[in-house]
């Protein structure tokens, strides 16, 4: 039995994370401990199975503390600014969240030969030959992008044991957060007659948050060393993913148009093509993610909850 220490325990993957790994049972028993991390109170919806601690990853010596008292075999690091456009304008909190952060967790790691888990992005690349292998050459155009790739190069560089799963714009339902995302926002803008403009000039392996939780979940088992692709399979533009949203809900297709990135005015620049080749996690992990259409399902059934 492993202790398995999650970070970031009430955003979306990490909601997802707790969810997975409290009902992951052997003959009904819990398979892992499980102690979920966040910033202030415990906003998760589910109360069992796991056991709840305020933890700053931002303050060095709050997370040296936690990770010492709990001793986990096994840090799922999920907690990171993620929002790329504020990382441009807010860098120095950028920084701290994404690479201070990191090192906090290596150094606590290496105390007590705990394996991390570091969750890491297709913003690293410059978009211009995706998809991408995991040995890939990187090349950030955005200070997200940067921070990303510094905290992987510590990660890598680090003397502790380590994996990283990097994944492609994530999509699912949160409980109690007010993040919206690709489904969701044709979905209402359509209900609600409104015309949309959608990207066709960029390509990405969109990500559903269940199935990043459970590539996350295959990694930490089997505490596999290395870097992993954790995505969707499904090469797809953004205006290709509201077309199939339109389809699937039966909304009124005519209402989106095409448009390209620069009628969008955006502080950090985009990488245009990045996406996943995801042979290594498939033959390493066995990680077989649904396609994007099953995505919307998935989300279709879990908004009528």
């Amino acid at each position: 039995m492993k202790t398995i220490l999650i970070t970031g325990s009430n955003g979306l993957l990490g909601q997802k994370l707790v969810e997975l790994l409290t009902q992951t049972t052997t003959n009904g028993e819990p398979q892992n401990t499980i102690v979920a991390t966040a910033r202030g109170q415990n906003r998760l919806p589910i109360t069992d199975g796991y056991v709840y601690q305020s933890m700053d990853i931002t303050n060095r010596e709050e997370v040296q503390n936690v990770v010492a008292s709990i001793k986990p075999n096994v840090i799922i690091h999920t907690a990171a600014m993620t929002n790329v456009d504020q990382c441009e304008s807010e860098k120095d909190a950028c920084w701290s969240q994404n690479v201070h952060a990191v090192e906090y967790l290596i150094e606590a790691c290496s105390k007590i030969d705990c394996f991390l888990l570091h969750l890491s992005t297709d913003f690293i690349f410059d978009g211009k030959s995706g998809p991408y292998k995991e040995d890939a050459e990187a090349n950030p155009i955005s200070f997200y992008g940067w921070s990303k790739y510094a905290a992987e190069k510590l990660v890598i560089n680090s003397n502790i044991r380590w994996g990283i799963a990097r994944t492609v714009l994530v999509y699912g339902i949160a409980h109690d957060m007010s993040r919206t995302n690709i489904i969701l926002w044709v979905k209402k803008s359509l209900e609600d007659g409104k015309n949309i403009k959608v990207v066709t000039d960029q390509w990405r392996t969109p990500t559903l948050a269940e199935d990043l939780a459970k590539g996350c979940a295959l990694i930490a088992e089997k505490e596999a060393e290395g870097i992993f692709n954790i995505s969707g399979k499904d090469f797809l533009t953004p205006y290709e993913m509201a077309i199939m949203t339109a389809d699937y809900f039966n909304l009124d297709k005519s209402l989106i148009s095409q448009a390209d990135s620069t009628t969008f005015s955006q502080p950090a620049k985009r990488p245009p093509r990045t996406g996943f080749d995801l042979t290594k996690s498939n033959e390493v992990l066995g990680y077989e993610p649904a396609s994007f259409m099953e995505g919307i399902e998935v989300l279709a059934k879990q908004i009528k909850k």
